[in-house]
């Protein structure tokens, strides 16, 4: 018989119940649940900052391209 049966699978799922008890085993389950969502949230967080950035870069170098365009046009008025 080749890989793991349903039975086998129920077995072991007994044993750990039988070991740490449906308390501990909720605990982990939530504890688990809240550390994978709190690694989500920062690799969000992160996503959102690097756009956050790319905007402000990209607004600065605008603001800088008129100031430039516009010293270049107050030069040639003179």
């Amino acid at each position: 018989m080749d890989g793991i049966s349903v039975w086998q699978l129920l077995i072991v799922a007994m044993i750990v119940v039988l070991l740490f008890g449906t308390d501990k085993l909720r605990n982990f389950g939530s504890d688990l649940g809240s550390s994978i969502r709190g690694f989500k949230k920062a690799m969000n967080d992160d996503v959102q900052q690097e756009e956050l950035n790319d905007i402000g870069k990209n607004i600065i170098d605008d603001k800088l391209k008129k100031s430039f365009s516009e010293e270049i046009k107050d030069k040639d008025k003179v």
